[in-house]
């Protein structure tokens, strides 16, 4: 069958009864594969299309299932990290940029664990990303998505619905996993970071899973080329260079490590072939 808006907007309702959002399904191109729905396939989702799909099991013929490897370990990573700010940094707000598709263990589900009353903005440039969330979460009054775009905090920051959930003046944390890897070096992924920075206030977080140069030897220029032309961007950068992004932050033990170093649920489990090609850390600002 034909991929389509018609048909998408009937797979989402399928899933959630409430949605009514073909306006904003129009003009999507389902020939062309989107980050999100690559993610949400090789997380065993099944809101992607043919040409996601393909472009998953492409990168995980070639590089022996790398591709899955590493986003499962950007998600657990992440999820790992709501849990730490919720209960042991004590943040009640998160701004969880890049976001993706709704998938198990979602930030909203971890915070409201710990405190039901946390409050949770999703951030994604994908619009079936919005029209997901946005059905998702229709009846949810402390959790929001807005669609932006990563390149541009500043209209993350002053969307509506950020606006409504996030109060400035209260510490909160940004959540930016397998994000800014996803920005080519003309978007200034660390003039992002600087900008967000900016805007916080004391006892805030950056949390930040990026893709790493260096320390694994298939981890080079011919490797990013094919992660860009698979999937249109991931950039892959070096330990300077994505410290920079934490300037002027406080690093949280055990600072920037890869990502299954990240305060592991089970240090002593084995690592997979890939796992040095992923960094995370979280900064807090002083």
């Amino acid at each position: 069958m034909a991929e389509s808006a018609e048909r998408l907007h009937d797979k989402i309702a399928e899933h959630y009864p409430q949605f009514d959002g073909k306006s904003q399904l129009t003009g999507i191109d389902f020939s062309r594969p989107t980050v999100a729905r690559v993610y949400d396939y090789l997380l065993g989702g099944h809101d992607n299309f043919a040409a996601d799909r393909s472009a998953a099991d492409a990168l995980n013929a070639k590089y022996n299932g790398g591709a899955t490897e590493v986003c499962v370990s950007n998600r657990r990573a992440l999820q790992r990290a709501v849990r730490y700010l919720a209960t042991e940094a004590g943040i009640r707000q998160f701004i969880d940029i890049g976001s993706g598709l709704p998938t198990q263990e979602n930030v909203h589900e971890i915070a409201h664990q710990v405190d039901p009353t946390a409050r949770v903005v999703y951030v994604d440039k994908d619009p079936i990303v919005l029209a997901h969330g946005r059905a998702l979460l229709a009846d949810n009054q402390t959790t929001s998505v807005a669609q932006a775009d990563a390149a541009d905090p500043d209209s993350i920051l002053d969307a509506p619905e950020t606006r409504q959930l996030i109060d400035f003046d209260k510490p909160w944390a940004v959540l930016m996993a397998s994000v800014l890897h996803h920005l080519a070096d003309h978007e200034d992924p660390v003039g992002v970071t600087r900008r967000l920075i900016a805007r916080m206030p004391s006892g805030s977080y950056l949390f930040t899973v990026n893709l790493l140069r260096e320390d694994h030897p298939q981890a080079d220029a011919r490797l990013e080329a094919d992660v860009v032309s698979r999937v249109g961007s991931g950039f892959i950068r070096t330990w300077d260079q994505i410290r920079r992004y934490y300037e002027g932050l406080e690093m949280v033990e055990p600072g920037l490590v890869y990502a299954n170093d990240w305060r592991p649920a089970d240090p002593d489990k084995s690592e997979g072939p890939w796992s040095t090609v992923l960094v995370a850390g979280l900064g807090k600002t002083p």
